[in-house]
């Protein structure tokens, strides 16, 4: 009766080596015509299917990446992630994913892994690449260790971050432009007349909400307008969040609310108006809202969400080219246009307004 059959045992009935029966099933020519013949007809003998560690045997690639992100259930990494993965697999790379839980409560984890234990882990699972979607890389202040951390990985195999230079670092980089949509909806609320605008949501320490604070209040100070700090409130990027952080902005100015907010993300957009409605405000006749991250299903809330269109399908698509060309032997930054997009729906008035 045929069963399966491993590698090494093709290669024992074949009396040739392991490395020999991978060449064959790469097709390398470095095999002799009558050593080939033996080998394929136990192949075909015993119908084996080469797995992807066998084929890569003689070049040392796996075909597999993996990916390290902090949080798989906020929307934006699972959503970045799915565009990785696709592409990956256009290409015909496998994608491991690593979530390490880096950026929520780790009381509410039984996991005490840091990020650098991760990478001793990754590197056992003889991945040909590492794509790094956040985590201590976006920190304000990323720690010397970890920056040493992500060099030594770099120098066992390619590393990619998605994120803003570290100086120090070594691994490759693709960048996002955190700032243009913030400046996009400031200035589209300014155009809807609105003077008093808040900013909620986003741990504070964090770049991506440390350059978006520094670029709402800049907007405003460029438009001529006035920055109310109690305007300002930053808690996390969950929709929890986006209630606490809504609340306290009503609490901070009951006497003189903001008509317009900017909010982090979708997720803390949706928290913000449910806060608004349990204190009788309606979005958008009382305080307009808008989003500087959209997520799946905004355009199904009520009301539907104005957000920024992050285009997470073409930076997973250029992460994913800048990682297989590292693999590849290239040293070269792929160069990239990232402009996120401004979608107008109902959360911003903009209907009502005549726009």
């Amino acid at each position: 009766m045929k069963g399966k059959i491993t590698i090494t045992e093709i290669a024992q009935k074949s009396g040739v080596s392991v490395s020999t029966v991978s060449r064959v099933l790469n097709n390398s020519p470095s095999v002799s015509p009558k050593k080939r013949e033996r080998i394929q007809r136990i192949i075909d003998e015993h119908n084996y299917t080469p797995s992807i560690f066998a084929r890569g045997m003689v070049n040392h690639k796996t075909k597999n990446i993996g990916v390290i992100l902090p949080d798989i259930t906020n929307p934006y990494f699972a959503s970045l992630f799915l565009q990785v993965e696709s592409f990956a697999l256009k290409n015909m790379y496998a994608t491991l994913l690593f979530n390490t839980m880096f950026s929520r409560n780790p009381q509410r984890y039984e996991t005490s892994l840091t990020e650098e234990e991760y990478f001793k882990i990754i590197l056992e699972k003889q991945v040909d690449g590492v794509l790094i979607l956040g985590g201590q890389i976006d920190k304000d202040d990323v720690p010397d260790s970890f920056v040493q951390a992500l060099n030594q990985l770099h120098r066992q195999v390619p590393v990619v971050i998605m994120g803003s230079r570290i100086d120090g670092c070594e691994c490759l980089f693709v960048e996002r432009n955190l700032k243009q949509g913030v400046t996009s909806i400031v200035h589209h609320f300014i155009a809807l007349g609105h003077e008093r605008i808040g900013f909620i949501g986003g741990e504070p320490g964090i770049r991506i909400t440390t350059s978006r604070v520094d670029a709402f209040t800049q907007s405003l100070r460029s438009l001529g307008q006035t920055v109310h700090e109690t305007y300002i409130v930053t808690s996390d990027y969950y929709a929890p969040d986006g209630y606490s952080a809504m609340t306290q902005l009503l609490d901070m100015n009951p006497d003189r609310l903001p008509t317009a907010v900017v909010a982090i993300n979708d997720m803390v957009a949706l928290g913000a108006i449910r806060a608004m409605k349990d204190r009788g405000l309606q979005c958008p006749e009382q305080i307009a809202i808008a989003s500087c991250d959209q997520f799946l299903q905004s355009d199904y809330s009520i009301p539907r969400l104005t957000s920024m269109d992050q285009h997470n399908e073409y930076l997973g698509r250029m992460a994913v080219l800048q990682l297989i060309s590292a693999i590849n032997g290239s040293d070269e930054t792929i160069s990239i246009n990232h402009s996120p997009e401004l979608i107008i729906r109902e959360s911003c008035g903009a209907s009502r307004a005549g726009f």
